[in-house]
């Protein structure tokens, strides 16, 4: 048996959805089980219209709602016509579309959104897709059946980031999909949602529908999990901004995660988690070009000095300063219970004996935090900075990458450097503007033809 999870490109209008099919057509004899995200741009503007409406613009929300009923009827028409059930299967995503409305125009009269009622509206992305994608899997031929993925992927009930609950999933897995697949069938399930043991919907975050295929995968033991894209796979860097990137065909659990923690754009970090737990390999494709050979995800790839260039804007860097707290004990404690406090999470971090530096890429809940930070020290926020992360399982091994990497980046203005506990990646911080040429500078150096590796 294996996991196969489509991304909101692969399914974002019916040709794609065709080459879906020939996909999972082409796999039949696995026994595939299918995860699907929302057609693209479908969530983020179901979250936006559910903004729009909760501050009284009602009527732009609702036009919102039209176009996404619009988009997928004409899917549902093109994939389904002269299709027995296809009648039924348009009716039902119409009803869907109803409900979004209606939703829309309760948050309109209330004057305000919850994270709760986010995941009431965010979640329809995923059910209209799965069952679209269920009734196109049947009329060419796929014996395929819909799965509500609330009644499997159970979650606490933090929502918009819910936390999954693995023992529960695995029962329900075993219970309710496995048996499908025992019996010749391929269920399709939405990723990217859940719901609480008492059946309030959630959602899982961002990178969620690959969540959901790896927690699949990990409940029902699959032997690998494949998640098509429109990529081929994981690059040595972002080919939109370095022309000459590579495909990796081969790469490791944990460089992948820290690629993906990183900025690359093809998995969220905690996405494959499930899977690297339970060693099941991860591959990424491309819809559009199914014949490439992709990128395989395992623990036994070849172990590189430098794998990859990732990089990411629009951080924010946080320096405290306390100049009084000299060698004195708890002195970090302090300022990490602040961050968990208010649900922060930092990437890298410099200290001294006085003083500590973060970055953040969230920082929604800035001016609390540096309110708090305040009755430890000094506080001073630098915006608009980017992280640049050199990924090899092998950097902890050679003396000279740092080095290298310095002179690389040549006058570029470098306000951090990193190198994490683990030895697999090199992080520098530097202005926003520089990410990109300090992306180019570097992948020159470390994967240009001649260089050492």
């Amino acid at each position: 048996m294996i996991v196969v999870k489509f991304g909101g490109t692969s399914i974002g209008d019916a040709d794609a959805i065709r080459r879906a099919a020939d996909v999972v057509a082409s796999r039949a004899r696995r026994s595939p089980v299918v995860v699907v995200s929302a057609a693209s741009g479908t969530t983020s503007e179901l979250l936006a219209l559910a903004e729009q409406a909760s501050r009284g613009h009602l009527i732009g929300a609702l036009r919102s709602v039209e176009h996404i009923r619009e988009r997928h009827m004409q899917m549902c028409d093109t994939l389904l016509r002269g299709i027995p059930t296809g009648p039924d299967t348009a009716a039902e995503i119409a009803a869907m579309c109803d409900e979004i409305a209606s939703l829309a125009e309760a948050l309109a009269t209330l004057g305000h959104i919850t994270p709760r009622s986010l995941d009431a509206v965010a979640c329809f992305g995923e059910q209209m897709s799965s069952l679209l994608v269920t009734e196109a899997f049947r009329a060419r031929g796929i014996t395929a059946q819909h799965v509500d993925a609330r009644e499997i992927i159970v979650t606490s009930d933090h929502f918009n980031a819910a936390e999954p609950r693995p023992d529960a999933i695995t029962d329900r897995a075993r219970d309710r999909i496995a048996p499908l697949v025992r019996s010749g069938i391929v269920p399709v399930l939405g990723g990217y949602i859940g719901a609480t043991e008492s059946g309030i919907t959630t959602t899982l975050g961002r990178g969620g529908s690959d969540y959901t295929a790896s927690l699949l995968g990990a409940a029902l033991g699959a032997e690998d999990i494949e998640i098509w894209t429109d990529v081929d796979g994981m690059l040595t860097a972002d080919p939109r901004v370095v022309s000459n990137a590579r495909l990796i065909p081969q790469i490791r659990f944990d460089e992948a995660s820290e690629l993906a923690s990183f900025g690359a754009k093809v998995l969220h970090p905690n996405t494959i988690a499930p899977a690297v737990r339970r060693g099941i390999p991860v591959y990424i494709y491309n819809t559009r070009n199914p014949l490439e050979s992709g990128t395989r995800i395992t623990f036994d790839a070849p172990r590189r000095a430098v794998t990859a260039i990732a990089a990411k804007g629009d951080v924010t860097m946080v320096k405290v300063s306390a100049p009084r707290m000299l060698l004195a004990q708890g002195f970090l404690r302090s300022v990490f219970e602040i961050f968990e406090r208010h649900r922060t999470s930092v990437d890298v971090v410099s200290t001294s004996e006085v003083s500590v530096s973060v970055t953040l890429d969230d920082a929604s809940r800035l001016d609390e935090l540096v309110v708090d930070l305040r009755m430890l020290g000094d506080v001073s926020v630098e915006r608009d900075r980017a992280i640049v992360a050199i990924v090899g399982s092998g950097i902890g091994d050679r003396g000279d990458c740092m080095g290298r990497a310095l002179r690389a980046l040549g006058e570029t203005h470098v306000y951090m450097v990193s190198l994490s506990a683990t030895g697999i990646n090199l992080t520098v911080v530097v202005e926003g503007p520089s990410m990109h040429d300090a992306m180019r500078a570097l992948h020159a150096e470390f994967f240009s033809p001649g260089s050492a590796q």
